[in-house]
């Protein structure tokens, strides 16, 4: 199963209950004249989306790609644009310099693109250019990174930090009540950057998680995604505490150091989670050297072309009734074990 077919099988997967919905409604809609425009709705929402369409263009920008995850960010993106036959991407070069990104965003909007999709090195420093782009009716979808207003995107693409780390502390309490450990255990937490708010809200999640097994995180420290500080992170934390049942790293970027702090201090007493779905943590599942790690889609920006595409032939997603694209899409943040690690592999990155 190729990455594309299996990502559409789980995006076409949350749309099953609405088929019979769909289906009475097609069944039932009014195909008297006199009502046209309900009718042309009503074929909107109900479309072949990829059935080829109207030869259109999109920009895209994102960050440099530096690490594994970010590298299939981007990646993934020219794949699914090159999915579709009616579709000509034009892709910038990577880059972690605001200033760069605006100028790559100019640049969209005078070659008259017909859609933008963006992952901002900065949200707020890309809100102006973006919000240019819409005034000059360019629709801009938004991934990852928010901007800083409403106005400067027609969608957003979000990836759930937040439900990240409620995702994490649901397992940790699944753990420690199979194990029967009860107040007596240990949780510890390897964060990422942590004055970024997608740090914030990952560990906001994961604590208020714990809350329903009535734990508490005994033990944080923070990493900055890379393989280098998890190491040195890591390694401080298991030197402060001596015993731990469960840790949750952020990031499996980072968790490649963390791992092999793990391995150097000879420490395997306690379930391991990470987060985002890389290869690595998808074999160390296999292997039984991890419990799980929770998905941070890398597919975001692939989605971001896909709604780009809907919304520059206007297109509605066909498995809604809505005619129109959501405002607003936040992907799930499910976890990946031993038991259906097979599911999601398709989908991992490598570090």
């Amino acid at each position: 199963m190729t990455r594309t077919t299996h990502r559409r099988r789980l995006m076409l997967a949350t749309g099953t209950a609405l088929a019979g919905v769909l289906f009475l409604s097609a069944c039932s809609t009014d195909t008297d004249d006199s009502d046209k425009s309900s009718s042309s709705s009503q074929n909107k929402s109900s479309s072949a989306n990829d059935d080829p369409g109207d030869k259109i263009v999109i920009g895209f920008s994102g960050p440099a790609a530096d690490h594994g995850w970010l590298a299939a960010i981007n990646s993934s993106a020219i794949e699914e644009a090159k999915s579709y036959s009616d579709v000509e991407l034009k892709s910038a070069e990577g880059t972690n310099d605001a200033s760069q990104q605006i100028s790559q965003v100019e640049t969209f909007i005078n070659d008259k693109v017909d859609a933008i999709v963006l992952l901002p090195t900065d949200g707020a420093a890309l809100t102006d250019v973006a919000t240019k782009a819409m005034e000059a009716g360019i629709p801009v979808v938004n991934v990852d990174r928010e901007f800083s207003t409403p106005f400067a995107a027609r969608t957003t693409v979000l990836g759930d930090n937040y439900g990240m780390g409620v995702s994490a502390g649901t397992y940790a309490c699944k753990v420690i009540e199979d194990k029967g450990l009860g107040g007596d255990a240990v949780v510890a937490e390897i964060a990422g950057i942590d004055a970024l708010p997608l740090t914030q809200d990952r560990s906001k999640g994961f604590k208020d998680a714990l809350k329903a097994c009535d734990q508490d995180v005994d033990n944080r420290v923070a990493a900055e995604f890379t393989v280098e500080s998890g190491e040195e992170s890591a390694s401080n934390l298991l030197q402060s505490a001596p015993k731990i049942d469960v840790i949750w790293n952020h990031d499996d970027d980072q968790g490649v150091g963390v791992k092999a702090a793990f391995d150097n201090a000879n420490r395997d007493e306690f379930t391991f989670i990470g987060g985002a779905g890389s290869c690595n943590a998808m074999q160390w599942i296999k292997d039984g050297e991890m419990g799980a790690t929770v998905i941070y889609p890398p597919t975001q920006a692939a989605d971001g072309i896909k709604m780009a595409r809907l919304i520059a032939q206007d297109k509605s997603m066909s498995d809604l009734v809505q005619v129109a694209v959501p405002k607003r899409i936040v992907l799930d943040a499910p976890v990946v074990t031993k038991e259906n690690v097979e599911e999601y592999k398709d989908l991992c990155f490598d570090s």
